[in-house]
């Protein structure tokens, strides 16, 4: 006796491709949020030097202040003080978005100090904000606006009492 079984239908296979990279993508959006990433050296006008970009602050102006020496490390580094204070934070890599291009050819970017996937980092030039090293210019995030206005509320930084100014008394 003889059996027939009915015929085979033939079912699409499933594409995994799709539904693999739904998975995957948020394990890997936080590392293709940035541009680009590298080890930043501070330069004398407040931009870093990254790689072989030029990367300025996007969002912020740093004003002129009384230049600052700092002599206890060597070598000495003198400089403004918004920019001595963005030497204290940048240590190592610094992940960066660029924002624009300036016609000089360097860019305009947001970077930050230490973030990962699990850390926010600091935010370079929200830093020098609050501390009112810097200045928010009106294309800058709101954030920024908002903490130049606290900075200034709490006389910090160039909002402050200018110290440099202060003179011996006449006797």
């Amino acid at each position: 006796m003889q059996m027939h079984l009915p015929a085979a239908r033939s079912r699409p296979t499933p594409n995994w491709a799709p539904l693999l990279l739904a998975l995957l993508l948020p394990l890997t959006a936080d590392s293709a949020d940035f541009d680009f990433e590298g080890h930043a050296i501070v330069r004398d006008d407040g931009s870093l030097l990254i790689g072989n970009r030029v990367v300025h602050l996007f969002g912020i102006y740093l004003p002129e202040t009384n230049r600052q020496c700092r002599r206890w490390i060597s070598p000495v580094r003198c400089g403004e003080r918004g920019v001595l204070a963005l030497d204290f934070i940048v240590q190592g890599f610094i992940r960066c978005v660029e924002r624009a291009r300036n016609a000089d050819g360097s860019l305009a970017a947001t970077c930050w100090q230490g973030r990962t996937s699990f850390d926010p980092g600091i935010d370079l030039a929200a830093y020098l904000i609050e501390r009112g090293w810097a200045l928010a210019l009106p294309n800058a995030p709101f954030e920024y606006h908002a903490m130049e206005r606290i900075a200034r509320a709490r006389e910090l930084g160039v909002w402050g009492w200018p110290v440099d100014a202060v003179t011996e008394p006449r006797r």
